[in-house]
């Protein structure tokens, strides 16, 4: 009995020494916080923002229930309000089967946001058909309202400057996961994002230099699909237009020239992709 007080007294002592807050009492043990490491650093590498292809009730049913959930809702108002279901040292399940630039785990280096959004205006077996039909211009999409994406910018500038968030690893669903995934979706409003300071955009004097070159000298698709993945999609190099290839086009398109996202190669698509490489990977610019 004596020597549980005098335990206990020596407990409170040191914690008294130590000040508020250096000493967490667990279950069976006690944690002393007085001596911090400095070398570490964020586990987040890639911000993935998503849209919930539905209304916010459905979006929160969905996204708290026990198969998916991803770090942040934003609702289509009031401007400034946000939902966290997850707190971002916690791994969310929003990504799924993905990668990007030889990460092949995006939700153990990710924070994903749904923003709520209709999507397309048509079912999933129409829009596949609509999509592989070469047609994207029958799709009308729901459009993203001011206030939400004002409140979207807020977010992403917080979450960006706290985990040290590059530029390039601000990615769509869709480019992590191409093949099954197209959120955002083209209606995504990627370039006022960037002017805001967030993800990459090609300069348009590069775009317009690389266009000319390739109209008249265009880069074989073995060497767009190089391109592709030194990018950042997880892409093999086949030198064939496959399914793969199309859909990684597709949601390239999709982000950086919405108007027009059928998949198909053209020079317009790889001066793009060349004056993004540019801009923010020269190294991985590759030979032609």
């Amino acid at each position: 009995m004596y020597r549980r007080v005098i335990i206990l007294l020596l407990t409170l002592a040191l914690g008294a020494c130590a000040g508020p807050g250096t000493l967490e009492r667990r279950a069976g043990y006690t944690v002393d916080h007085r001596h911090a490491a400095p070398s570490h650093n964020s586990r987040v590498r890639h911000l993935v923002l998503h849209y919930t292809d539905g209304d916010e009730a459905e979006a929160l049913a969905t996204l708290t229930g026990p198969h998916v959930s991803s770090h942040y809702v934003l609702p289509r108002g009031p401007e400034g309000r946000v939902y966290q279901l997850v707190e971002e040292s916690r791994r969310a399940w929003h990504a799924g089967a993905s990668h990007w630039r030889g990460s092949a785990d995006i939700n153990a280096t990710s924070i994903g946001i749904e923003i709520v959004n209709a999507g397309p205006d048509r079912p999933t077996a129409e829009l596949e058909r609509d999509l592989a039909a070469d047609a994207p211009h029958a799709i009308a999409w729901a459009p993203y309202p001011d206030a939400q994406i004002t409140t979207l910018i807020a977010l992403a500038r917080d979450l960006i400057a706290r985990h040290g968030i590059e530029a390039t690893n601000v990615v769509a669903h869709s480019d992590i996961a191409p093949s099954r995934k197209i959120d955002p979706g083209p209606a995504f409003p990627w370039r006022r994002l960037h002017e805001a300071g967030i993800g990459p955009w090609p300069a348009p004097s590069a775009v317009a230099r690389w266009r000319a070159r390739f109209a008249v000298d265009p880069p074989s698709l073995a060497t767009l699909q190089r391109a592709l993945a030194a990018w950042g999609y997880g892409l093999a190099i086949s030198g064939e237009a496959d399914p793969p290839t199309r859909a990684v086009l597709r949601a390239f398109q999709m982000r950086f020239r919405p108007a027009d996202y059928r998949g198909l190669v053209d020079a317009e698509t790889a001066a793009i992709l060349w004056a993004l490489l540019e801009r923010y990977r020269p190294e991985a610019l590759p030979d032609r």
